[in-house]
C-alpha cells in the first residue's frame, strides 16, 4: 500500500458533461464517464490529491468508510 498520494488532473467544468446519465452511457469518457468506483480513485491509497482549478484537493476515505474532500 503506498503511503504517497495520488495527484489527479480533472477536466474544467466547461468539458465535463452535465448529465449523469448520459455520462453512465458514455464508456468512451475517462472513469467511464461519470460513475467513479472510490477504489479506482484510490488506487490502494488512503487519500489522493486532486488539483482543479488551479487548486489542490485532498480526498480522504476514513476509518469510518467515509470520504472527505478538503481543500
Amino acid at each position: 500500500m503506498s503511503l504517497r498520494p495520488t495527484l489527479l488532473q480533472l477536466k474544467p467544468r466547461s468539458e465535463r458533461l452535465t448529465s449523469p446519465v448520459a455520462a453512465v452511457a458514455s464508456p468512451g469518457l475517462p472513469f467511464g464517464g461519470g460513475l467513479v468506483d472510490s477504489d479506482e480513485l484510490l488506487r490502494g491509497s488512503r487519500e489522493v490529491l486532486i488539483r482543479h482549478g488551479g487548486e489542490v484537493y485532498r480526498l480522504r476515505h476514513t476509518r469510518n468508510d467515509k470520504l472527505i474532500l478538503t481543500k
